[in-house]
């Protein structure tokens, strides 16, 4: 089995290799492919040319670390690749970060921050991740490094840590993922919808860029965000004295998310079927116009924002009593049903980035540098990519539907692995 795999491999990284072009690199790319997905524990540089006869660790430390190559082409095959797999209009992207932990200061983007896996800040990289997904099956695209403050105030860390000049200044997450949005789009690759946490929902600047470009999306959103009733109008407010009133204010106020949804109707909805059943959580989802246009004075409320987009506002009581709160753009005749797929469709990306550590090595680089960094990322995920269309290869053999080859497999049992 494990000469499949090897030799499914070589073959599937052929347009790969064209676009790198020096022998020696067409050499260390696979090997260092092969090393992520193999036997072993640890994942780094010097395990893995350890565990291969056939590569030394210097070659295969050059390669990632110092090796002059552009790794566009590659990346420009993997999304083509993704696109084949599991592109079209009913497939999701999905925006996420994930937190690698590291010891130290050196390391490029290491600070104390808010790491989601752990629930908790902790001393780690964050990566904005960019994943395609239809049903259960997920492919990564990119992997795109977030830079602290801590970072983007100190030039000559950056360069000793050899961070593009052109990446130096601050960029929030959503600001980075919005510029990955745009590089997958002009790249050519179908999806139907994006999707994002309330780390991002929140963000009035985000959800307003994805309407802008004409974009389908569904995010999570804080329980305080403030929200107008769908049918909200703008009046001219009567003056008591004084000149007439110039703008027009809202004929109600915004109240929060929770709030909105007190009184509405909450009914038990199935979003999909699960390992032992159907997964199901009580849901009410009502039209709303979001609080986030211009911000303007009202009477003696101060400063409020006006009303913006129309919205779907979705909440979510869950069996273990959590509550969770969404917006979303999609049409107003959208069912219920289609509205909990979309929100709940997200929990894909969270297990690709399990799967991306704990069997294809994502978090155990021990380099420091900016392109270091993000090569390994890469390896990592056309490892990914691999496994994922091997699976869907094997289901097909299994004349199973390409939908039904489910992402919780573990990698090395894709790879052939006991």
């Amino acid at each position: 089995m494990e000469e499949d795999w090897q030799a499914d491999l070589e073959q599937w990284l052929v347009p790969y290799l064209e676009g790198l072009g020096n022998k020696t690199r067409r050499k260390m790319c696979p090997a260092y492919i092969a090393g992520l997905i193999g036997p072993g524990d640890r994942k780094s540089i010097q395990p893995m040319a350890v565990r291969s006869d056939a590569v030394p660790y210097d070659r295969l430390h050059h390669f990632i670390g110092a090796g002059l190559w552009d790794k566009a082409p590659l990346e420009a095959t993997l999304w083509k690749q993704a696109d084949d797999l599991v592109g079209g209009d009913g497939s999701w992207l999905i925006i996420d970060d994930t937190a690698l932990p590291k010891k130290g200061k050196a390391s490029v983007g290491v600070a104390p921050q808010y790491a989601t896996a752990l629930g908790k800040n902790a001393n780690c990289q964050t990566m904005v991740s960019v994943t395609l997904a239809s049903g259960e099956v997920p492919l990564m695209l990119s992997l795109r490094l977030f830079l602290p403050e801590s970072w983007t105030g100190d030039v000559a860390r950056m360069d000793k840590a050899g961070v593009p000049r052109a990446l130096q200044n601050y960029r929030t997450k959503p600001e980075i993922a919005l510029e990955e949005i745009d590089r997958v789009i002009a790249a050519g690759v179908r999806f139907g919808c994006v999707l994002a946490d309330a780390g991002y929902g929140l963000s009035a600047p985000f959800r307003q860029a994805l309407t802008a470009r004409g974009l389908c999306w569904a995010v999570g959103i804080p329980r305080h965000q403030k929200v107008y009733p769908d049918d909200a109008q703008l009046i001219f407010p009567v003056a008591g004295r004084g000149r007439p009133r110039m703008r027009h204010v809202p004929d109600v106020t915004s109240v929060a998310a929770h709030t909105m949804l007190e009184g509405a109707k909450w009914r038990q909805v199935s979003w999909r079927k699960g390992t032992k059943e159907r997964l199901t959580a009580r849901f009410a989802a009502i039209r709303v116009r979001i609080a986030d246009g211009v911000p303007q004075r009202i009477g003696s409320a101060g400063a409020q924002h006006m009303p913006g987009e129309e919205a779907w506002l979705v909440g979510e009581h869950r069996s273990n009593g959590e509550r969770k709160y969404y917006l979303a753009n999609l049409p107003a005749d959208t069912p219920i049903k289609v509205l909990a797929g979309a929100i709940k469709a997200r929990w894909i990306c969270e297990q690709a980035h399990q799967q991306l550590k704990e069997e294809l090595g994502l978090d155990h680089f021990e380099g420091r540098s900016w392109s270091g960094l993000h090569r390994h990322a890469l390896m990592s995920m056309m490892a990914y990519a691999f496994l994922q269309s091997r699976r869907l290869a094997q289901a097909g053999r299994k004349k199973k539907s390409p939908r039904a080859a489910t992402a919780t497999q573990s990698a090395s049992s894709a790879a052939g692995h006991p």
